[in-house]
């Protein structure tokens, strides 16, 4: 690990609670290790992974502010789900506080928590890693465990498994969902479909 990416570890460390930063180093590492199985760069994957949530802290009020000052345009949705905001200022953060200038790296926060359509590989990585790294234990284990083994043999199928349960599990609590989300799911289940 270069000098960098400690530096920047070393920050999430003093930024975020424990729990949160045990999760950002597991989301690291596992967008590491996806990014070594299909021959991706590992530094960029890293870098996207420490940084994917440091914007998860900041208070709603204090969010909506930080994205009006600096002009980051703010849905309906996020403005009913202000949790959704941290992929978007933890962009801007990542470029004005951390000095990240990669656009994939930056785009690969905005959309960590939504997926999108068409995603680059960088941009599946952290959305997966997220979801997959080894301390997540959702309730729905067997469905968790097939989608991480997925994701070292079929990315964009193990995506649309993601995204699939994700909306699955929104709808059966009525949450809200972007739709980004729906966009992202419609795609990933085209693009697989068309695979088989």
């Amino acid at each position: 690990m270069n000098q960098f990416v400690e530096q920047i570890e070393e920050q999430m460390k003093q930024l975020l609670p424990a729990k949160r930063y045990v999760h950002t180093v597991g989301v690291a590492y596992m967008a590491a290790s996806l990014a070594m199985c299909y021959g991706e760069n590992v530094e960029k994957s890293m870098i996207a992974g420490l940084l994917h949530d440091n914007a998860k802290y900041i208070p709603f009020e204090v969010a909506f502010e930080e994205c009006k000052k600096a002009g980051i345009e703010v849905s309906e949705c996020e403005r009913n789900s202000p949790m959704l905001l941290h992929g978007k200022l933890g962009a801007y953060y990542a470029r004005t506080k951390y000095g990240i200038h990669d656009e994939e790296i930056l785009s690969s926060i905005v959309y960590h928590t939504t997926g999108k359509p068409a995603m680059t590989f960088l941009e599946k990585n952290i959305f997966l890693s997220d979801y997959i790294e080894v301390h997540r234990t959702q309730n729905t284990k067997p469905i968790l465990d097939m989608i991480r083994t997925t994701a070292f043999k079929n990315l964009d199928l193990s995506v649309y498994y993601a995204l699939d349960n994700t909306l699955q599990f929104l709808k059966f609590n009525n949450r809200l969902i972007d739709r980004m989300s729906f966009d992202a799911l419609e795609y990933y289940k085209v693009k697989v479909n068309k695979g088989k």
